[in-house]
């Protein structure tokens, strides 16, 4: 038998209407490293890039527009564009199944979220203490420009939690 064992967090993908405004966000708002592109993938069977994207995306999708970026940390931000724009911004439901959120970690948690808004995004919540009185460790909930819902964290996720944040 095999032992299970936690493993690391790589990437991760978010849909974007507007690729070059999407990188414009994460690089100076949130501060990620682009790595490469923007880049156009082509649907195609020559390339192993090409032959990828076929196997998830099936076929009849042309081109789409793409964007590698990474957090201080050296977790993967892809940003993808395609062709057929959503009509609409995302619909705020975190009660389907599917990606709710993502969170990232800034101790100037009030900085960070003006600077979001400032940005176009908004606040969804006011900032709030998981231990008022006792522990700095805050918490709010923000939407990037297209919708999509980013957390952030003073603190780290085991420091936040290790003491029971629910009781």
């Amino acid at each position: 038998m095999s032992k299970t064992y936690p493993r690391a967090f790589s990437h991760i993908g978010i849909t974007v209407p507007d690729l070059d405004k999407a990188i414009t966000f994460y690089t100076k708002v949130l501060g990620c490293y682009l790595l490469m592109g923007p880049e156009t993938v082509k649907e195609e069977n020559e390339t192993a890039i090409g032959k990828m994207c076929i196997d998830v995306f099936g076929s009849g999708w042309k081109s789409f527009r793409i964007a590698h970026l990474s957090t201080s940390d050296k977790i993967g931000i892809e940003l993808f564009e395609f062709p057929e724009k959503p009509s609409e911004r995302v619909e705020f439901n975190p009660f389907k199944t599917g990606l709710f959120h993502f969170c990232v970690q800034d101790p100037d948690i009030e900085g960070l979220a003006k600077k979001i808004v400032d940005a176009g995004g908004k606040q969804r919540m006011p900032i709030r203490e998981y231990y008022p009185g006792d522990k700095p460790y805050k918490m709010v909930y923000m939407e990037d420009p297209f919708g999509n819902i980013i957390e952030i964290y003073t603190h780290s996720y085991e420091l936040t939690y290790s003491e029971g944040a629910y009781v």
